[in-house]
């Protein structure tokens, strides 16, 4: 079973580029499932109805978010979808799922599951305890499991990895924007990777216009941040699973100009 994993979609400009880019590496790599997280995507922050459809237009499968998954009351309209996951750790009263299993044609089932990390971010309910719970109940329908941990700090996800390793699939790191070059297959057969990187604008500051970013840091001041123009990218990762054991065989970056 091969999974491809597409990073953080930012604006208008990560849009096309998924759009645009999109049916090249499919036709490339022949992924059987495809992940993207887009909780970036209307506007540089949040998701909306349209902006997932156009997502899903593309050919996306599974929709993961992050800490901006609320940020937008339009999010409302399409919360509900099983297709679109906010992280699994928000109070149980929160709208949504953080998780779905999925049917693949010939292939068994697939589950996903949408995480976040609390290092300087919303101090939600504990990552590392709740999916425990959520564990319980995947593997009895399916072995083969996809973790989206969106998170800040290096040091938490790579702690998830290691929690996790031989429990999934792979632990597929998101939030930062910035591609690390740390993919591997854990010693228990996990695929792990600290971050994906972003699907957006490259002259920026991940993914934000670069003068707005350099007068907050200069002043100190707020300053509403802008989604940037030029040059973008879309990244992400190929990864490669026995569906029989749920065992990760190999992981892949990519990093395709728009």
């Amino acid at each position: 079973m091969k999974i491809l994993f597409i990073a953080d979609v930012v604006g208008q400009p990560g849009r096309e580029t998924l759009c645009k880019r999109f049916p090249e590496i499919k036709e490339k790599e022949k992924p059987d499932f495809i992940i993207a997280n887009a909780e970036n995507a209307a506007g540089g922050k949040g998701l909306t109805g349209p902006t997932a459809r156009e997502i899903f237009g593309c050919g996306i499968d599974v929709i993961t978010l992050g800490n901006h998954a609320f940020d937008r009351k339009e999010i409302e309209e399409v919360i509900n979808n099983p297709k679109i996951l906010r992280p699994a750790n928000y109070p149980p009263n929160v709208q949504g799922k953080g998780y779905g299993v999925y049917h693949l044609d010939g292939k068994g089932k697939i589950a996903v599951i949408n995480i976040m990390g609390r290092i300087y971010l919303p101090n939600i309910d504990c990552p590392f305890r709740g999916i425990n719970d959520i564990l319980e109940i995947i593997k009895k329908e399916t072995k083969v499991i996809i973790v989206d941990f969106h998170a800040e700090v290096t040091s938490e996800k790579n702690a998830m990895g290691w929690y996790l390793d031989g429990r999934v699939s792979a632990v597929i790191g998101t939030h930062t924007h910035i591609p690390t070059a740390d993919e591997k297959i854990l010693p228990l057969g996990t695929a792990y990777i600290t971050d994906v990187g972003m699907t957006g604008p490259v002259e920026g500051v991940i993914g934000m216009d670069k003068e707005i970013v350099l007068k907050k840091f200069l002043t100190g001041l707020p300053h509403p941040f802008v989604v940037a123009k030029g040059q973008t990218v879309m990244q992400g990762c190929v990864v490669e699973i026995d569906e029989n054991s749920g065992k990760a065989q190999s992981i892949r970056r990519f990093s395709i100009q728009g």
